[in-house]
């Protein structure tokens, strides 16, 4: 219970320390003091690489990300995070399918896998529902508590937390999504007793991994990504 109230006042925090808008893909004074790290220059693709480790395929474009056409299954930030807040804004195109990948470890897939099963995705999705495959779910794990996503072609906001056994997701300003990693004791099994598609026991997976933004058939636009690492 304490570590879910130490959670709800980062994202208090946060909301209450955030600025008025910025330029983009620049930190403000606030976000320095307060122990920011911008992951996106908005000009390069500096600091990260595909998921085979390798350049990326597709250029900066109008200042964003886009994992589409990468060259492989994610783009990933070349240094590997613990405990963190990460934020950015992402825009989604029709039908699109995309990702934010976490603690993903390591960039090797499993047989018949892909480098996605070593790590936890937080949904990106073009989908007028809130389900375990949704946008703001967990993948497959933790569904989000209401639908919080902006008509298609708006810039959505999202903000995850990801502190030892805890991930929360927080989109467009209100918190939808938490996880307590140690609820989470059998393979292939919610703690409700319902199925999912996992053959490995979340709460026994590595803690620290690759940042991932995954390429999964359509174009999808992040930017104004920082990371604020937690002790």
């Amino acid at each position: 219970m304490r570590a879910y109230i130490l959670i709800a006042g980062l994202l208090l925090f946060a909301s209450a320390a955030r600025p008025a808008r910025a330029a983009d893909n620049v930190l403000t004074p606030d976000e320095k003091k307060q122990g920011w790290i911008l992951l996106f220059d908005g000009k390069t693709l500096d600091g990260w690489m595909t998921s085979d480790r390798k350049p990326s395929e597709r250029p900066v474009e109008s200042g964003c990300i886009d994992p589409h056409k990468c060259g492989a299954y994610m783009l990933v930030q070349k240094q590997t995070w613990e405990n963190f807040v990460l934020k950015c804004d992402f825009k989604l195109t029709k039908d699109c399918n995309s990702g934010i990948f976490l603690r993903t470890w390591p960039l090797v897939a499993p047989p018949g896998r892909d480098v996605g099963w070593n790590g936890f995705e937080v949904q990106i999705l073009d989908s007028p529902t809130a389900g375990y495959t949704d946008t703001a779910a967990i993948y497959d794990l933790v569904k989000p508590e209401a639908y919080a996503l902006k008509p298609l072609g708006e810039w959505n906001h999202i903000q995850i937390i990801c502190n030892r056994n805890l991930i929360f997701v927080e989109l467009n300003g209100r918190m939808v999504t938490r996880m307590d990693l140690d609820d989470f004791t059998e393979a292939g099994r919610r703690p409700d007793g319902t199925q999912d598609k996992f053959d490995w026991i979340p709460k026994d997976r590595p803690r620290k991994g690759y940042i991932g933004l995954q390429d999964h058939g359509g174009d999808c636009w992040y930017k104004n990504i920082k990371i604020r690492p937690l002790p």
